[in-house]
């Protein structure tokens, strides 16, 4: 009898393991178990597709994940192949919950089955499925890729990433690669900061000054050739993103951070100071709306999103020369205003209006919470961890909001102490990889009793201390990673150490891909890249 004991004993403890061995995705599924055996993937696939399918999203999803098959593992189509060993990879719309997003996975020896209710949920399912296959090695033409069942769901619908390319033009390739990983993380929202004082990135046909003029330069040389992206480079990035599920959000700042378009179109300079020079538009000149209104139009036609992010922020950096210019003080005395804020706030009620008009919402950030804007259709970015005060004001007004505060979420923050270049807060303080994995909105005081206002979460990368791409991975990477967790997986269930080991393996990938990322197992593998001089402490 003790032989059959100990085996049984011995069965019940690899039970145990397996029930406890954690699905090595990230981010982190809600529910996921390992079943016994291995998926048998062959060097040929068939895929099908079930359920109804009325805006063609079913057969994106099949193209997709053709795709990315043939890309990732030289696994090839099986229609096209008479050997009778093809894996089976069905796609199944379904109904699985509420939740637009959610999936469920289930493996079996020679086949998986994705299901959702939504094209949306089935993608985030393939790229489950994807990563589980990266994550197995082959053996010959096939791979034994571990047998997982998983349903998950997103804890926010908004998993956002920002990109400055103001600062810093990176061009249509590198934000196709940006777009790849934030679909393998789940990420599917991609603010775009297109327009800002060193360089204006976006052909506007009717102003072609704004690109040839305004166009050149960046944060670190003002005399670089003009950068920018043509309106047919927009609308294929904007395809590659659909493909994706990712929406993208433009965004064109004012009426502050404007010193290149009025390089280009001085007759709609509001002014600056000698720190920042011709920095606003001029709210005092009627021309000055409809200029705006034309950008506007035009980018609204590139873009299906539906909204059109317009900045707002840091206007009283350079608004002092409006307290001199005829135009504004005619502005003050017709409308009875008495400080440079209420003029701001006039100025972007209009342009608001404007948004609107095209039947887009209105994004900004958290300075325009002063403003009165309508509810339904206004979203502020919270990025100003200091001041929760601006946070508590959008949110009781009725604004929805989407939480991307500097600490710590924005990622031209250094991501180690002995780093070197880059930026820290007044008082050191960073954002390494616990500091964004270990993020919760529940910590926010503010949001208490207003859950339902705030859409999700996004990452920043604002581009002062990128002088080329190498910086960009080792900032973005692996960050990225922590900050799709914190995104996806719900509190209760995060476990940084656990995120670590998952972390191991997803190295390899970055290594693949020939990135320079940040090791934080091995810090020396790839040196901080940058410029000493670019380091600095925020002091707004």
């Amino acid at each position: 009898m003790k032989p059959v004991f100990l085996c049984m004993l011995m069965w019940v403890c690899c039970q145990q393991l397996t029930a406890q061995q954690a699905c090595p995705v990230i981010p982190l599924p809600a529910q996921s178990s390992r079943a016994n055996g291995d998926m048998i993937l062959n060097d040929e696939v068939v895929i099908a597709l079930r359920g109804h399918d009325e805006d063609h999203g079913m057969y994106r999803l099949d193209d997709y994940l053709r795709k990315e098959l043939r890309r990732r593992f030289n696994i090839r189509d099986a229609e096209k192949s008479k050997s009778g060993r093809a894996t089976m990879i069905t796609l199944e719309r379904s109904k699985t919950g509420d939740n637009p997003n959610g999936y469920t996975l289930r493996m079996n020896k020679a086949d998986a089955v994705i299901s959702a209710g939504s094209p949306e949920g089935i993608f985030n399912g393939i790229n489950t499925l994807l990563q589980l296959v990266e994550m197995t090695a082959p053996t010959g033409t096939i791979r034994q890729v571990p047998r997982w069942n998983i349903t998950d769901a997103p804890r926010y619908a908004w998993r956002g990433f920002m990109l400055d390319e103001s600062r810093f033009f990176f061009g249509k390739e590198k934000v196709k690669s940006i777009l790849d990983w934030m679909a393998f993380y789940k990420l599917n929202r991609f603010h775009w900061h297109l327009t800002d004082a060193p360089g204006w990135r976006l052909e506007i046909k009717k102003y072609p000054l704004l690109t040839t003029v305004g166009g050149i330069g960046n944060h670190t040389d003002p005399k670089a050739p003009a950068a920018f992206y043509t309106q047919e480079d927009i609308r294929e990035i904007v395809v590659y993103a659909k493909e994706r599920f990712i929406e993208v959000i433009p965004e064109i700042d004012m009426p502050g951070h404007a010193s290149a378009a009025n390089r280009a179109y001085p007759a709609f300079d509001g002014g600056g100071t000698e720190k920042y020079p011709s920095f606003t538009f001029n709210p005092g000149k009627e021309g000055t709306y409809q200029y705006l209104a034309d950008i506007l139009k035009e980018t609204k036609s590139l873009f299906l999103s539906g909204m059109i992010h317009l900045g707002g922020d840091e206007v009283s950096f350079g608004n002092k020369a409006w307290d001199t210019d005829t135009g504004v003080i005619s502005l003050m005395k017709a409308k009875g205003f008495v400080n440079r804020k209420q003029v701001e706030d006039y100025f972007f009620q209009r342009m608001a209006d404007t948004v609107f008009s095209l039947r887009n919402k209105v994004m900004a950030w958290d300075e325009i919470a002063t403003a009165s804007l309508p509810a339904n259709k206004t979203i502020v970015c919270w990025w100003r961890q200091e001041k929760p005060e601006n946070l508590k004001m959008a949110l009781d007004k009725g604004y929805d909001v989407v939480i991307c505060p500097r600490l710590p979420f924005y990622f031209d923050f250094v991501q180690d102490s002995t780093h070197k270049i880059g930026r820290r807060w007044k008082v050191g303080e960073y954002n390494n990889l616990r500091t964004v994995y270990d993020f919760s909105v529940a910590s926010l005081p503010a949001v208490h009793g207003h859950e339902k206002q705030v859409l999700g979460v996004q990452a920043c990368l604002w581009s002062e201390t990128i002088s080329n791409p190498k910086r960009l991975d080792f900032l973005l990477f692996p960050r990225i990673t922590a900050f799709a967790e914190a995104a996806w997986t719900q509190p209760a269930t995060r476990n940084f150490d656990q995120y670590l080991e998952r972390l191991k393996p997803q190295m390899a990938l970055f290594e693949k891909a020939h990135l320079y990322y940040y090791d934080y197992f091995a810090p020396s593998r790839h040196v901080e890249t940058g410029k000493p001089t670019d380091q600095k402490n925020f002091i707004d």
